[in-house]
């Protein structure tokens, strides 16, 4: 079997649209994902509104089209699953990428099912695996998790959530509405900056109301199984607990980049390397596309500046193709 033009490992947004350019350039391809269509996306928090409008989400100036300006996650859900079954894109659902070399100026990608050999790799993977984690005693406890997806779960109980970006804010929110008792954990002085500009004004005045407990300047000692020891500037404080939702952030597997022979900056952003105008990495053959490009920075691409990935990373590659078959 004769090697693809390009594999292209996740399937979210940015993968996606990858594979529609590819197909439209006639290149070979598959694109890879270890769960189902977008799976980052399906685990987010049932009711999350993005941030971004429905156009900003487009890939391929095919229309999105939702009741509000700002898209939930279902109809996010529906639109790109709607763009890989019309468009019959070769996606290979549930199948993770296990292992990737490069012999003789071919890749070798090993999956949970088979192998394949491509001539270029398109990595697409995102940064949702890998919980940015708090360290401290008690983390592993099942009362203890780094992803949340419905408030009803909580309701009646006390709930400490650690974080202060959109994903916190908009569990506290949810919870506290369900009838949870809300106490937020904030590692600053303040509600983050960047949490989306319609949710902070509410959350502040809760928080100012006594609705919501928030403790800033704090963060988590230990985690025990009836409460949580916090350090605060008053001093170690402890607070009856049911459950700890710790939404800190997520970051890309570097182990796994650096597996591959992919350079990572120095310092503590962790920035891949690659050529801003082919996202090509200093692998050659091997792209970069999304916001796996941010590193630690992972505020720094989303969708809607991301999508301009795809027709770069294609372009790149047929270039490349055109000039091994002209030499």
């Amino acid at each position: 079997m004769d090697a693809l033009d390009v594999v292209i490992v996740g399937g979210g947004p940015i993968g996606i649209a990858c594979g529609l350019e590819a197909q439209k350039k006639g290149l070979s391809y598959v694109i890879l994902e270890k769960g189902p269509i977008v799976n980052s996306l399906f685990n987010y928090p049932a009711n999350m509104q993005f941030f971004s409008s429905s156009e900003k989400l487009e890939i391929d100036d095919i229309p999105f089209i939702s009741k509000e300006a700002k898209p939930k996650r279902d109809e996010a859900l529906e639109y790109y699953r709607r763009i890989v079954t019309s468009n019959k894109l070769n996606i290979h659902l549930f199948e993770k990428v296990e292992g990737i070399s490069n012999t003789s100026g071919t890749f070798e990608v090993r999956t949970s099912k088979t192998n394949y050999s491509a001539k270029n790799v398109v990595l697409a993977t995102g940064f949702y695996d890998l919980p940015n984690l708090l360290g401290v005693s008690g983390e592993d406890l099942p009362k203890v998790s780094h992803y949340y997806n419905n408030p009803h779960f909580y309701a009646g109980q006390k709930v400490a959530i650690v974080g202060a970006s959109n994903s916190a804010i908009d569990a506290a929110l949810e919870c506290w509405r369900k009838g949870a008792e809300v106490s937020l954990i904030i590692r600053g002085p303040e509600v983050g900056k960047r949490v989306k500009y319609w949710v902070r004004p509410d959350i502040i005045n809760r928080i100012e109301e006594g609705s919501i407990t928030a403790h800033y300047n704090s963060t988590i000692k230990e985690i025990k199984a009836e409460e949580i020891v916090m350090d605060t500037p008053s001093g170690v404080q402890r607070i009856p607990n049911d459950f700890v939702l710790a939404l800190t952030g997520y970051q890309p597997d570097f182990t796994f980049l650096e597996q591959l022979g992919i350079q990572l900056s120095k310092d503590e952003k962790r920035l891949p390397y690659y050529n801003a105008d082919t996202m090509e990495s200093n692998i050659s053959g091997l792209f970069l596309a999304g916001v796996i490009c941010g590193g630690m920075e992972t505020h720094k691409w989303f969708i809607e500046n991301s999508r301009i990935h795809a027709p770069m990373i294609i372009d790149a590659i047929l270039a490349k193709k055109a000039t091994s078959i002209s030499q």
